[in-house]
């Protein structure tokens, strides 16, 4: 199935909500606490996937809020190396802050420390959001946390109201924190009213089932049924089920050495716009997508760790049981 986007627009991709700075202990493996050095990288859900998508050779521009401080601008200096387009991420003063994150390089009993006091991302205001610009752009995707607090919640609303007045694609990425929402009950409700303004939506099994009171599959089956051109529940150890008005797809996963458990998630998403935007179809998106998230997994840092597409391609050629990953999709109609 072929995803109704405007690939011949000049910007292939924006993306909305938080970027930040991440410190790695090394040597890899090291605990936190036991740490003498750091490896500072670029993170945040939303500067991961912008990476992801530059780093396939489309433009992708970033719109977010930083720190007007050392922080800040790091984090815009990295991601304009990364080729991400940052004129619109602005910089706040006062005491706002940049999201600071340490991370540990460990498969098991892996420690992350996220410091979001004052968060500066969550100051986006309506207009951060150019309508020209939106409409240059083939795909907005919109993450989750970005929708945690107003002025920023409003702030999305708003672009994903001018995205669909200009037929821009649109994109939720649900990731879902929940030390962020007052309740989940608050969460559900506002994820379900950015999804009626979306194209597809992108989560995990506890977020959906966020969505539908427990019940993950009814929660995508829902959102495609009311209009929604496709949904992917990702579940984890089981792959992934795609789902659009044709029908449900499964796919599979590359396991891998995994050094830590986190960062599949932005490299799926970024990885399946940037699939989309080179006209693939969407099942063998996913697929390359999937492939994507366990390279990432399999590397240290997350911004800094998305694949280029020679890499990813190499890491396909080379993996030991691509048959297993790629086994002919199970369509349940």
């Amino acid at each position: 199935m072929k995803v109704p986007l405007d690939a011949s627009r000049p910007l292939g991709a924006i993306v909305v909500g938080r970027a930040g700075m991440d410190l790695y202990p090394t040597p890899d493996g090291t605990r936190i606490e036991e740490a003498t050095s750091f490896a500072a990288e670029i993170g945040g859900s939303a500067g991961n996937i912008a990476v992801a998508i530059a780093r396939h050779g489309f433009r992708t521009a970033l719109i977010t809020c930083l720190s007007d401080d050392a922080v800040g601008r790091f984090v815009s200096a990295a991601l304009a190396r990364l080729s991400v387009d940052t004129g619109r991420c602005r910089l706040v003063k006062g005491d706002y802050r940049t999201s600071l994150a340490l991370a540990e390089t460990r498969k098991e009993d892996c420690s992350v420390v996220i410091y979001r006091n004052q968060a500066a991302d969550l100051q986006l205001r309506a207009d951060d959001f150019d309508p020209a610009q939106i409409a240059s752009a083939a795909v907005l995707v919109v993450t989750g946390t970005a929708l945690v607090g107003d002025p920023s919640r409003s702030a999305v609303m708003h672009a994903l109201a001018l995205a669909r007045a200009t037929n821009t694609f649109t994109i939720l990425d649900i990731d879902h924190r929940a030390y962020s929402w007052p309740s989940n009950e608050v969460a559900a409700k506002v994820y379900l009213e950015a999804a009626r303004l979306c194209d597809a939506v992108v989560g995990n099994d506890d977020e959906f089932a966020l969505l539908a009171s427990g019940e993950p599959i009814a929660a995508a089956r829902e959102f495609v049924a009311g209009g929604g051109n496709f949904a992917v529940l990702k579940k984890g150890a089981g792959g992934s089920t795609t789902l659009t008005s044709r029908g449900e797809t499964d796919a599979g996963i590359f396991p891998v050495q995994v050094k830590k458990p986190f960062g599949a998630g932005d490299a799926f998403l970024g990885t399946l716009v940037a699939g989309l935007l080179s006209g693939a179809d969407l099942q063998a998106a996913v697929v390359r997508s999937s492939a994507a998230a366990a390279f990432v997994v399999s590397r240290r840092g997350c911004a800094f760790a998305m694949p280029t597409p020679a890499e990813l391609d190499q890491f396909i050629a080379e993996y030991p049981t691509p048959k297993a990953a790629h086994a002919h999709p199970a369509v349940r109609q």
